[in-house]
């Protein structure tokens, strides 16, 4: 296997747990949410914040690396739309994801010290995790165009 094949597996498969730990995280968080059920809440925020650790946190560090030696090896110009495109999707994601993640541990002790019914502190931050989120996803969504048509190449 050629190191430009490994490293194209490497990214493929760090995007794949990038999107789909994030996604499958924010299925669970948003619907358990709206049972208001705190013990399940407590619970799920506990995995959230667990998932982000073992798996967002570790892609979002392989994805760049991984792009930016493919670039390299590939001849593409750093300056192809299409790159430029994706810099500035996967900034925003980032800049997103950084308060959301902030906001999960949160969630997640406010869930864990609360008994009965969760506060309205818990209540705001899960709004705005979700607005965060809607930014974020459709900006990895499309990163991925961009990754499989290259502007058409």
């Amino acid at each position: 296997m050629s190191a430009y094949l490994l490293l194209k597996w490497m990214h493929i498969l760090s995007s794949v747990a990038l999107v789909g730990v994030g996604f499958g995280s924010a299925y669970y968080l948003y619907f358990i949410n709206r049972t208001r059920n705190v013990a399940a809440i407590a619970e799920v925020a506990r995995l959230v914040v667990r998932a982000d650790y073992w798996f967002t946190a570790p892609a979002i560090l392989v994805q760049p690396i991984t792009g930016f030696a493919m670039v390299s090896m590939s001849g593409y110009s750093w300056k192809e739309p299409w790159l430029l495109g994706t810099y500035a999707l996967f900034v925003l994601a980032g800049v997103c994801w950084l308060p959301v993640v902030w906001m999960q541990i949160r969630m997640a002790k406010i869930a864990a010290d609360c008994k009965n019914e969760l506060p309205q502190k818990y209540w705001q931050y899960a709004r705005m995790w979700e607005r965060l989120g809607m930014i974020a996803f459709p900006a990895m969504l499309i990163v991925f165009g961009l990754m499989v048509f290259k502007s058409g190449t």
